[in-house]
């Protein structure tokens, strides 16, 4: 059987609502998904909370949570240096993950900087992160296609990732980013990154229509993908690119195609269906 690396997003499912979710409920909902197994949460953010005001409470939740009866790491979203500083503060904190696009135009749009520039930030997180010794995730957005007019292909994914690999960057996670993969290319892509980075954890973070999350999934998994992000009822995307029909791969999607492959996985489906009947009160 195969170990599959499991990160459930409530980060991601619950940044675009508009009306704010109180702390107390956030905290009941990440300490019911604590319960659960997962190898990681995607808890919250620390970016300007202009630009997401959902996640303007994340230093409130973080000191709440109780994760003394818990393995599942936490991480926690960041766009520049003063976020990164923020999150590598609280020692409850495994990971720092950064969305890196190899789209000019929509790493302008995401983080309100150059591909260059970030490319720069990824250095210097890295850097920091491993001189406290946690580590960077970063999400290759645009990483199966570039609705925008920017050049993408295969080789380019390639070329990207051995600049980061070269950064030390040892997590990395291909981002369906506006839900355009098309399930060949995911495929192809998992196949050729994986045998040339055997050394690399690539994970897939797809955004689909709900008619093709399961597709989507088994395409990632004939790549030879082992670890995944999730959110459970396929709540959230992404809100910079604007398409409300394109959530997240739902998580119970995830582990019924999981359990047919006879994976092995270290999630209670007690406690997740106690987590999913939470989230039905959250949102």
């Amino acid at each position: 059987m195969s170990r599959v690396f499991l990160t459930e997003c409530p980060r991601d499912a619950l940044q675009g609502i508009k009306a704010f979710i109180p702390t107390d409920v956030k905290v009941k909902y990440l300490q019911s998904l604590l319960r659960v197994g997962y190898d990681v949460l995607d808890f919250g953010s620390f970016v300007s909370p202009k630009a997401v005001p959902q996640m303007r409470d994340t230093h409130e939740v973080v000191k709440q949570l109780d994760l003394s009866d818990t393995k599942t790491k936490l991480l926690a979203i960041v766009a520049n240096e003063r976020g990164a500083a923020e999150a590598l503060s609280y020692e409850q904190i495994s990971y720092i993950g950064y969305p890196f696009s190899i789209s000019e135009n929509f790493q302008m749009r995401n983080t309100n900087t150059t591909i260059e520039d970030s490319l720069v930030l990824v250095n210097r997180l890295v850097k920091h992160a491993s001189s406290v010794n946690r580590e960077v995730v970063v999400y290759l957005s645009m990483g199966f296609g570039n609705p925008y007019g920017d050049p993408w292909s295969p080789g380019l994914v390639a070329d990207w990732v051995s600049r980061l690999v070269d950064m030390g960057v040892a997590r990395i996670s291909l981002s369906d980013t506006v839900g355009m993969a098309q399930l060949k290319t995911i495929t192809d892509l998992f196949a050729h990154l994986l045998q040339a980075y055997p050394a690399i954890v690539f994970g897939a973070h797809l955004h689909a229509k709900p008619n093709e999350a399961t597709s989507k999934i088994e395409a990632a998994y004939a790549g030879g993908c082992r670890a995944f992000d999730s959110a459970i009822r396929g709540l959230g995307g992404c809100p910079m690119a604007k398409d409300e029909l394109t959530g997240n791969v739902p998580t119970e999607k995830l582990l019924s195609f999981l359990t047919t492959q006879k994976a092995q996985l270290s999630v209670n489906m007690l406690h997740f269906e106690a987590a999913y009947n939470v989230s039905m009160q959250v949102c």
